[in-house]
């Protein structure tokens, strides 16, 4: 469709989204962690029965809920939004902060937030899908609306595939989805190509000698291998890499121990690699596993356990299909539809599309007040003074960004369909 007849589409839209900030809220309010989202998909349920029209499949690949419109003949376009939480206790001082406690997939308890703002997706996704039914008459097709699980453990995408997703939604014409990121509230970036990096988790399970902490020439200790390994492992990228390439890695947990005078007998490290290559992942997984071999064997240790999961695939946009948004997103959007450099997170959306077959788009939405993003870029410290994703006090100007965010997931879907 092309972009001009998209905007006029959006114009006079009609939909009711009048609901979208209160359950915004109240999604914000009690937010659940990954693969944990029960409450969230029967929120969601019930928004979608209330919209009408959508063929409603609940329970996909844990709690996922994927809602079909059926529309006539014509094309397919489905939009994804995630709708787990994190483990962060809020400090944004919201009137609707959470103060919601959850036990992870691994029995910890802790503190809930959205502090990812999978809250902001999921009404984006729902004011989406309100447009798409108010304005039927004037597209034809088939629109999916999914909402995924557990994306923060890359997870949720591949067990929705594992599920029978395909037999559900087939294979669709394009795939779309969205995050919120620090940026001007309410611009939208996007790029042709990786605007996402690919990710694996690795664990390393450390086994030394334990000892008195007096005796500890009688120790072979897991402790101080552990700190060796952490640090020979940053010398990968800065000499293993080409500086033409991108990598990280980040040790994310370094246990060892639970008293002052115990050498432990174990230790364990967890880190996450980034990278947009896969034989760049190929090159910092090889290295990683000489490092630590290396040092085991230099400390007289056992032989490492290496675990690997959470893995997410480079998110790669589609070039031509990305030709056909980008002049919908310029149309609708105005001088919010902006250029985007590649992201250096992770994503699993990237897994449905792959399983299907099918093209598909990732874009960012910024979520900053526009205030407080000008004063930070004009002092050059974007990266210190802005809340990032993830953090306690990360919380999206609500207006804006869901008015973008609904809006372009809305003008993507009637980009790829049919006009009546």
């Amino acid at each position: 469709m092309h972009a001009d007849h998209v905007a006029r589409i959006l114009d006079a839209h009609g939909a009711d989204l009048s609901w979208q900030e209160a359950t915004y809220r109240h999604l914000h309010a009690h937010p659940e962690l990954s693969a944990m989202e029960e409450a969230t998909a029967a929120a969601i349920v019930e928004r979608l029965r209330a919209i009408g029209g959508y063929e409603i499949h609940e329970g996909v690949g844990g709690h996922g809920v994927v809602a079909v419109l059926r529309n006539g003949e014509g094309p397919s376009a489905l939009f994804r939004a995630d709708i787990d939480a994190l483990p962060v206790a809020e400090a944004t001082g919201a009137e609707y902060a959470s103060t919601a406690r959850g036990r992870s997939r691994e029995g910890q308890e802790s503190a809930v937030m959205h502090a990812c703002g999978h809250d902001l997706h999921i009404v984006a996704g729902l004011g989406a899908a309100a447009i798409m039914a108010a304005t039927r008459e004037r597209w034809s097709g088939t629109y999916i609306a999914l909402f995924q699980p557990a994306e923060e453990t890359a997870s949720g995408a591949r067990a929705m595939v594992e599920d029978g997703l395909a037999d559900i939604v087939g294979r669709p014409d394009a795939c779309f989805g969205q995050h919120v990121v620090p940026g001007p509230a309410g611009q939208v970036r996007s790029a042709a190509g990786p605007v996402l990096a690919g990710c694996d988790t690795i664990s390393i399970d450390l086994r030394g000698r334990a000892a008195h902490g007096s005796m500890p020439q009688t120790s072979v200790d897991p402790t101080y291998l552990a700190a060796a390994i952490v640090l020979r492992l940053q010398g990968i990228v800065g000499r293993e890499i080409s500086p033409h390439d991108f990598a990280v890695v980040s040790v994310g947990t370094l246990a060892s121990g639970h008293s002052n005078n115990t050498i432990p007998g174990t230790a364990r490290i967890v880190l996450s690699i980034r990278f947009y290559d896969t034989a760049v992942r190929e090159t910092l997984i090889a290295a990683i596993e000489r490092v630590v071999r290396g040092e085991c064997a230099a400390s007289g240790a056992a032989e490492p356990v290496f675990g690997y999961s959470d893995h997410g695939e480079v998110t790669d946009n589609d070039p031509g299909l990305y030709a056909r948004v980008r002049p919908v997103f310029d149309r609708v959007l105005g001088e919010d539809s902006a250029d985007c450099s590649p992201w250096t997170a992770s994503e699993d959306f990237s897994d449905i599309p792959r399983a299907l077959g099918s093209p598909y788009v990732y874009w960012m939405v910024g979520a900053t007040p526009r205030a407080q993003w000008a004063a930070a870029a004009a002092a050059g410290r974007e990266l210190e003074d802005v809340p990032a994703n993830h953090m306690a006090t990360f919380l999206p100007d609500y207006a804006p960004t869901a008015a973008s965010a609904t809006t372009a997931a809305a003008a993507v879907a009637l980009g790829v369909l049919d006009a009546r």
